[in-house]
């Protein structure tokens, strides 16, 4: 057998893992030469194995801690738990099984225990690193991965095993706010830097979320069209209405008229700030972005439903809630009024309706006339005491005939 070339010495080599480079002490390689037997040349390949290098593993078995594999050499391997994978979610006992390859790299050599411990995740980080970038100078490349950390300054985002950095002004999130509720969820962001030599690159979020917006409003306007229903959201309120919320980015008003069929102050006394309500389109003006929204349904038209249940003839209990010189305004449903004319207020005469009625108080009263067209409605409070007048004034008269009757024989 030849000699040695060199005798072994200590050297620093510089690991590139694919996430930070660690140093490592390891032997100098010596050469094999020719008339090696096996076991000396399998020695002098052990003593070769530096950081660098990459192995293929065979899964001999596995224990909560490791897994140990065949890497074709003297040494036994194994590959701890905390080296496995980047993906805080992975399991190896439910994914790994006896038989499975992996590409690992060596990260130190144990000759006194005969041991090679070695990297299944910076073998896959370095791998997929160089596919990362391939797929990063893509035009306009979108990918998707999951919120893993929360950092100083922004988040870090795993997808196919390399890490990205997002910073929190470009998350999505509004300034100001925490980060919280993005850990452990699914984003889809476009890299906007890659340092190649630091294997380090930086994403946004919210670059794609304002491009989906886009397309979102391109969309809809694309489909919109009159009488259209939507659900949306209440935005904001104004004193003239309601800005309701149909897709992202996309607004419509309600005015304070279309809120309700009957009066009133202030669109919050309809809806308010977080209402899911249904709205259909009125108008919309494609070119100044603008949509005219309706809320009240035709269904709902206290006219209508008076015609349907309140003809005419129909007594009701109504409430007074107006007076003029005239006469008395009454609610008969909610949304109509109807007007009893002075002279319907009672079977006598009446100088002015506050002398038998007040504000508040509910009356009977009959429907005498409807007028669609104009919405007017006329009821009486008289026609429903008639009868019983007619009644009083005949005992009245007779009364009358029978003092004239015994007056006329006193006289005789």
């Amino acid at each position: 057998m030849s000699e040695i070339v060199n005798e072994p010495i200590e050297i620093e080599a510089k690991v590139d893992t694919g996430a930070e480079q660690e140093v490592t002490t390891v032997e100098a390689a010596r050469e094999i030469t020719d008339d090696m037997d096996f076991t000396e040349a399998l020695e002098v390949s052990l003593a070769n194995m530096n950081s660098d290098q990459r192995v293929i593993g065979v899964v001999m078995g596995i224990t909560p801690t490791e897994i140990q594999v065949d890497i074709g050499r003297k040494h036994a391997g194994f590959v701890p738990m905390s080296e496995y994978s980047n993906d805080p979610t992975a399991d190896a006992s439910k994914e790994v099984k006896i038989g499975d390859e992996f590409e690992l790299i060596i990260m130190k050599t144990n000759d006194a225990e005969g041991t090679v411990m070695l990297s299944k995740k910076r073998a896959d980080a370095g791998r997929l690193w160089g596919e990362f970038v391939k797929a990063a100078e893509a035009e306009d490349a979108v990918f998707e991965g999951v919120v893993t950390e929360l950092v100083r300054g922004g988040i870090r985002v795993l997808t196919n095993g390399v890490k990205v950095f997002v910073p929190a002004s470009l998350t999505g999130v509004p300034k100001g706010q925490p980060l919280d509720d993005l850990l452990r969820t699914t984003v889809k962001f476009k890299v906007i830097e890659v340092d190649d030599k630091r294997k380090r690159a930086v994403g946004s979020i919210r670059t794609v979320l304002r491009e989906e917006r886009k397309e979102i409003i391109s969309q809809f306007w694309a489909q919109l069209a009159a009488e259209q229903e939507y659900t949306g959201t209440v935005k904001t309120l104004t004193n003239y209405g309601a800005f309701v919320e149909l897709a992202p980015g996309v607004e419509g008003m309600v005015h304070i008229s279309e809120l309700s069929w009957k009066r009133i102050k202030h669109p919050s006394d309809v809806v308010k700030v977080g209402d899911t309500i249904k709205v259909f389109v009125k108008e919309a003006d494609a070119e100044k972005k603008r949509i005219s929204l309706g809320f009240k349904r035709a269904e709902d038209n206290p006219w209508e439903i008076l015609k349907r249940d309140y003809p005419v003839g129909s007594v009701v209990d109504a409430k007074i809630v107006g007076m003029t010189t005239f006469g008395a305004f009454a609610q008969v449903i909610p949304g109509v009024e109807g007007l009893i004319h002075i002279s319907q207020i009672a079977n006598k005469h009446v100088a002015k309706p506050q002398d038998e009625l007040s504000i508040g108080e509910e009356v009977k009263v009959k429907i005498t006339a409807i007028d669609f067209e104009k919405n007017r409605v006329s009821l009486s409070i008289r026609e429903l005491l008639e009868p019983e007048v007619k009644e009083e004034a005949a005992e009245e008269v007779a009364e009358e005939a029978v003092e004239e009757t015994v007056e006329a024989t006193d006289a005789e």
